[in-house]
């Protein structure tokens, strides 16, 4: 057993070459673990948001807090709340961030293929983030 101690873990910005807005990522579960799965706590300010990409295995996420958005490529957007559970197929292309008005937090669990979890495509337009 192992007890990863919140004080060891530093959040960090998230990239803007795949992020729209302020995001801020605090990982917990990553490299190094012995696994292939990924986990990271993600925190959207109103309007942040993912580019869109895919994921080799699929994606799940847990709206932790607030109220988000996520839609998949030529489908509506949908609204998520907090206790929302999200399953994107893989190889899906979908985004996800923040409702307007409103920050969001999810928890981002996907397992990683020779190393990857995401494969990141163009960023989200104000149309398509507007629905």
């Amino acid at each position: 057993m192992e007890i990863i101690r919140t004080d060891t873990r530093a959040s960090r910005p998230a990239d803007p070459e795949y992020f729209t807005g302020t995001v801020w990522h605090e990982p917990v579960i990553g490299e190094g673990a012995g696994t292939d799965i990924r986990a990271l706590r993600v925190t959207f300010a109103p309007g942040a948001r993912t580019a869109w990409h895919t994921h080799p295995r699929g994606q799940t996420l847990h709206v932790l807090s607030g109220v988000g958005r996520v839609a998949t490529r030529g489908r509506a957007v949908e609204v998520i709340r907090e206790g929302d559970t999200v399953w994107i197929p893989p190889g899906e292309e979908h985004w996800h961030g923040a409702a307007p008005d409103r920050v969001m937090c999810h928890l981002a669990i996907q397992e990683s293929v020779d190393g990857r979890t995401a494969d990141w495509l163009d960023h989200v337009s104000d149309s398509d983030y507007a629905g």
